[in-house]
């Protein structure tokens, strides 16, 4: 598969570097005749209406002046963002990378839908994100949509929906690079090449960084086996963007990383790896057009060591998974102050479990394998139309789900068959609406309104993967139904001057038959299971601030999400697992020359449970992290950057008195140069 995906991107980027200089001596597109400004390398523009579901933008400065040098990190800013666990990509297992948003979390599968350039990047067979393979100094934007629904997003935006846009020609300089060493012996390097080629551009880059690592075990739990989060990843990124005609470009895409990382003790390693390839035609005539299609080939490997005896009892040594998919939208020029967007979109994922009990001697005592195949395809329908102050807007989509040839084999270490398992194949079709009000009651405010509903189908990991954090097992679940949500929500934005912006939303959301681990009763000790509960009801505000003073900029988030799950026996009324009920964000950056950043950031993540009874409560965390960059030269900057300035105390897990740890103080110096 891998071969095939360079192959098959290959050729695209060849074609677009072709175009490219074919284009060079052509007479400009007719919008740019009138004086308009085309960037190479962006998707369509957002329709009128896109701020009536309460979007928040974070702009190239902010992703490339986060302290961690990482994009979770910086979509951590926006109050309500979440992973399923307090750790970042150096510290989390893979599989745990999951993120949500309004309080909707519970299980390590992503409810927010994430979209690089239109291409969703959730792992096929898990659903969780590779968090290390988007590089902040790539990406020019990123736009988060809390709620919203599914509208021509794609199916799975239940929790909302995070757009991160590539950086476009005139975002990215001829040449970048950085070299940064950090404590306890961590080492980050990144470079960026982005010549013209005719009329387009390519782009070129690369990241590598390791880590020894830091303890996430307390002192007073360790034990011989106890090991600091070693971590060690690569990735590198290929993008060709090349003008077709007089009105449109071609997108070319190819991504390749891998992750490793071991987590609390000696032999428990974990891998990730990906090869993914894109192609985009973006048409901005009369009948705009965008038109993707994608392919993603991904693998985990996972060792499970055991909490009491430190030796490995299951080794996940392959899960090969593909996604393949694409999205054609049109918007035809339909005039009377409409936007209208008409298309459809699919997704095909498969993928494969393959691991291996282990007894104390390191025998094989158990063979499993599990497969599963999964195909979403949909039609959508939205229209914005302005009236002068007003803008409104509707959409309504339909898909088709289908999960077939799903199976779970297990064999003895003898090779006897002890289950063979062939699952029924399912389908079924899910409609969704959305509909909102924008209204600019004055120059210095906006009202916005908006209702939803959306669904997610269960992943190939819920539906035939357990998986065991000891002490605890958590069993898979194939009868798992989809789950649906319903939203509104009401918000104001207000300009009062130049520069300043204050945005508050109150919203209702409900989430029907959600997926939760839940723990199952009594003669059962330490399992859980994936199950469908009635629903998790999130209701709550969401506060936001933004001030740009010249060569200072402040920011402000805040979000209180009031949840609750809905089922019945022990669970009702309880609130959702991984589920914090306030958080709060706050930036400042302060540029006193030419070429220098001065910034802080500062967290705040309120209590939440580890389970779903409520039995094991985590303490708030805040925390606060500098960065400081200062010209030296032409193109060349010196850099420093701190997390976790003051040393806090972050707990990441927690099952009665056994506890995992954030990242303590990390202090990095480094060098920028740019071309």
């Amino acid at each position: 598969m891998g071969n095939d995906v360079k192959g098959a991107l290959g050729i695209a980027l060849l074609m677009t570097c072709a175009q490219a200089h074919a284009a060079d001596g052509e007479a400009p597109a007719e919008g740019a005749a009138q004086g308009a400004i085309v960037v190479l390398g962006q998707g369509l523009p957002p329709p009128p209406a896109t701020p009536a579901y309460g979007t928040e933008v974070l702009d190239r400065r902010s992703l490339v002046t986060e302290p961690s040098g990482r994009v979770e990190n910086a979509l951590a800013t926006i109050a309500g963002f979440q992973q399923f666990r307090r750790s970042d990509s150096r510290s989390a297992n893979p599989s745990a990378q999951g993120m949500t948003l309004r309080a909707l979390g519970g299980n390590a599968s992503s409810r927010a839908l994430l979209l690089l350039d239109g291409v969703p990047q959730a792992d096929p067979f898990f659903g969780y994100i590779p968090f290390t393979a988007l590089v902040p100094e790539r990406l020019g934007a990123i736009r988060v949509t809390r709620g919203g629904g599914v509208g021509a997003f794609g199916a799975g935006a239940v929790a909302g929906t995070v757009e991160m846009m590539s950086a476009d020609r005139a975002q990215l300089p001829p040449y970048e690079a950085s070299a940064f060493l950090g404590s306890r012996d961590a080492q980050e390097a990144s470079a960026t090449l982005s010549p013209d080629i005719g009329a387009g551009f390519l782009s070129l880059s690369g990241r590598w960084e390791r880590g020894d690592g830091f303890w996430t075990t307390p002192h007073t739990l360790r034990v011989a086996a106890s090991v600091p989060a070693r971590y060690r990843d690569w990735s590198t990124s290929l993008r060709a963007v090349a003008p077709v005609g007089r009105h449109g470009e071609i997108q070319a895409r190819l991504a390749l990383f891998r992750d490793n990382r071991t987590l609390r003790f000696a032999g428990a390693d974990s891998s990730s790896e990906g090869e993914d390839a894109s192609i985009r035609y973006v048409g901005r005539g009369r009948w705009q057009v965008d038109a993707l299609a994608y392919v993603q080939a991904r693998n985990f490997t996972n060792i499970t060591v055991s909490s009491t005896s430190y030796r490995p009892v299951l080794n996940q040594r392959d899960t090969p998974a593909t996604g393949l998919g694409g999205k054609l939208e049109l918007r035809p020029p339909v005039g009377g102050g409409h936007v209208l967007r008409i298309g459809a979109d699919t997704r095909i994922v498969s993928g494969t479990m393959l691991e291996d009990a282990l007894d104390a001697t390191g025998r094989v005592t158990a063979r499993r394998r599990a497969f599963g195949r999964q195909l979403m395809a949909g039609l959508f329908v939205e229209d914005d139309w302005t009236l002068g102050r007003l803008t409104l807007t509707g959409g309504a989509r339909v898909d088709r789900w289908t999960i077939r040839r799903a199976s779970f084999f297990e064999q003895s270490g003898a090779g006897v068959t002890t289950i063979d398992d062939h699952f029924p194949d399912r389908r079924g079709w899910e409609s969704s609406f959305r509909a909102g009000a924008l209204w600019q009651a004055s120059p210095a405010i906006a009202l916005r309104a908006a209702g939803y509903t959306g669904f997610r189908l269960p992943t190939l990991n819920e539906l035939y993967r357990g998986f065991t954090v000891f002490p605890v097992r958590t069993d898979a679940n194939p009868a798992l139904k989809p789950e649906k949500l319903k939203g509104v929500e009401a918000g104001v934005d207000l300009t009062p001057a130049p520069g300043l912006r204050l945005a508050a939303t109150a919203f209702y959301n409900r989430l029907d038959d959600a997926i939760a681990n839940v723990t199952l009763p009594p003669p059962a000790t330490n399992v859980r299971q994936r199950r469908n509960v009635d629903a998790i009801v999130a209701k709550g505000v969401e506060l936001s601030a933004e001030g740009d003073l010249g060569r200072v900029h402040l920011a402000a988030s805040y979000a209180y999400a009031h949840g609750k799950v809905r089922a019945a026996g022990g669970l009702d009324g309880q609130a959702p697992a991984q589920s914090p009920r306030h958080m709060a964000s706050g930036a400042m950056g302060w540029a006193p020359v030419e070429g220098s950043d001065l910034g802080l950031r500062l967290r705040y993540v309120g209590p939440q449970y580890e389970d779903d009874l409520g039995e094991n409560r985590m303490s708030d965390a805040f925390t606060v992290d500098g960065h400081a960059q200062w010209p030296l030269a032409r193109g060349v900057s010196l850099v420093g950057r701190v997390e976790n300035l003051f040393d806090a105390r972050v707990v990441t897990r927690q099952v009665g008195a056994d506890i995992d740890l954030g990242l303590p103080r990390t202090l990095w110096l480094g060098i920028r140069i740019t071309g």
